[in-house]
């Protein structure tokens, strides 16, 4: 199916986040996961490792990026690419929420820092 229907509202949310799933596996893509992941001011990190790139492109707001040991700022229109096993987070950065497009490919997991890894469900 060449165009995926988007979805009337989000599909999963955690802890002051929410994803919107726009392709995955069960939505009719095959190897890229798409979503949209939408952090509210004041919503604490999750720092993680990745098992595969992810790349974020920040729609509005702005994100804090801890990459690596680095903390930096992306504004809207700014891509974020997060290689895989290195040491990432990313929250809000001020008053307004934080948008941003996700892609990652499908099979590439989380790791907690407990070690523990997890196929994000708004992956899948």
């Amino acid at each position: 199916m060449p165009v995926i229907p988007a979805p009337q509202q989000h599909t999963h949310e955690l802890n002051g986040t929410r994803f919107t799933s726009l392709a995955t596996p069960s939505r009719g893509s095959t190897d890229t996961s798409v979503w949209q992941v939408e952090i509210a001011p004041g919503t604490p990190a999750t720092p993680h490792r990745l098992t595969r790139e992810e790349v974020f492109v920040v729609l509005s707001g702005q994100a804090s990026v801890y990459l690596d040991g680095a903390t930096s700022i992306a504004q809207a229109g700014d891509a974020i690419a997060v290689p895989s096993q290195v040491d990432f987070s990313i929250t809000a950065a001020g008053a307004e929420p934080l948008r941003a497009l996700c892609c990652l490919p499908v099979g590439g997991q989380g790791i907690l820092t407990d070690g523990e890894p997890f196929t994000p469900p708004w992956a899948l």
